[in-house]
């Protein structure tokens, strides 16, 4: 069972690209824009990001810190990090435990196979860490902005 709009989120530690602890209760007193991603470095991928880096500065004004997930290792983030100079942290769910906690692990399929994988996903946990929206089954052109102005307006 997944985590529900109002509940608190339960705390979770992984490592991030640049191979450091990260913990959600790190950025209590801050919102948080948790976004789980299938693969480092593919089409709709590397758009997301891009456009999160685009838009860091209008998030960061919001006091809203954006953090990337997905199952790659720490080398591909650092690699992807590196190569679309994106300012904010991507962190390393091997296996797949908190993608799990946020049912954003599932059964996918494409072009005629199934296969397990991370559903794109956004996700609004506010200063005293409870979720506060999620953004389920992304489409990534404009759903940037969409996250920025909902903590613009609701936050």
């Amino acid at each position: 069972m997944s985590i529900e709009v109002g509940q608190e989120v339960k705390d979770f530690t992984l490592k991030n690209n640049e191979g450091q602890a990260v913990s959600l209760s790190d950025y209590r007193g801050q919102n948080v824009v948790l976004y789980f991603y299938p693969k480092d470095d593919t089409p709709g991928c590397t758009t997301e990001a891009c456009d999160f880096r685009d838009n860091h500065e209008s998030f960061k004004e919001l006091d809203a810190v954006i953090l990337g997930v997905s199952p790659d290792s720490e080398e591909s983030h650092k690699s992807f990090a590196e190569k679309h100079d994106l300012p904010f942290e991507l962190l390393v769910d091997e296996d797949k435990e908190v993608a799990e906690q946020f049912g954003v692990w599932q059964l996918k399929k494409k072009a005629g196979k199934e296969s397990m994988g991370i559903v794109r996903s956004t996700f609004i946990i506010d200063k005293e860490g409870v979720l506060q929206k999620e953004f389920r089954q992304v489409q990534v052109n404009g759903h940037v902005e969409e996250a920025l102005n909902y903590i613009r307006e609701e936050m």
